[in-house]
């Protein structure tokens, strides 16, 4: 992201990217690396500030991703010092057979990766030279590829409102863009920075469940 000499970015190129409250950790740098809990749940909450912006129609998506980073927020902060990392306490509180922040942390992932799915939609997209204006079925694609598998009926209704209460591109770029105008370019740096941070976590945490037998199918 663009920033100032004073370690800031500069008010013309700072987008909503550039004023959350945390980032995701750079494991493209150092892929062993675990990840740092603190970290992970100021990232988390920005990604909700980002979908504040995508309208009122989203508070579902809201409620259920502040409620699982809440669940975890409660336990990190019952023992900081050996809940540092996200994989040590998960693994913790499996061999203690207590799975509500496993839970916890599944649903936010699966949360998380729907977003970052979108998100790159919306890079490729405009890669492409596309400038698709109707989002939608960028909405509805992600959703097939990341949640649809775990959702009954209900769920599945409900995701097909969202898409189409979608906001369209220049919507979108212009709520991203702190409501200003010709900041596009900008907007796609930070996009581009900020879900490949998260993806390459999401992909983290999707191999270490799979690897310590801690993912569940169970449609809700």
């Amino acid at each position: 992201m663009s920033v100032s000499n004073g370690g800031l970015p500069s008010e013309d190129s700072a987008t909503i990217f550039s004023t959350l409250p945390g980032q995701f950790p750079n494991l493209l740098e150092d892929g062993d690396q675990k990840i740092k809990t603190r970290e992970f749940l100021d990232a988390s909450a920005g990604v909700v500030i980002l979908v504040e912006r995508f309208g009122k129609v989203f508070t579902p998506v809201i409620y259920d991703m502040n409620g699982n980073i809440k669940k975890i927020t409660v336990k990190y902060e019952e023992d900081r010092e050996n809940y540092e990392f996200l994989e040590d306490m998960i693994l913790k509180q499996k061999n203690v057979g207590q799975l509500l922040v496993v839970d916890a942390l599944q649903w936010l992932r699966r949360a998380l990766h729907f977003i970052s799915r979108f998100f790159q939609s919306v890079i490729d997209d405009s890669d492409n030279n596309n400038n698709t204006q109707d989002l939608s079925i960028f909405v509805k694609n992600a959703y097939k590829e990341t949640l649809e598998r775990y959702h009954g009926w209900l769920g599945s209704q409900l995701f097909n409102i969202l898409s189409r209460f979608t906001p369209n591109r220049q919507q979108l770029f212009y709520q991203l863009a702190l409501e200003k105008h010709h900041k596009e370019d900008h907007v796609l740096r930070d996009m581009r920075q900020f879900t490949l941070r998260m993806s390459s976590c999401v992909q983290k945490l999707v191999d270490f469940y799979q690897e310590h037998d801690l993912e569940t199918n169970d449609r809700v």
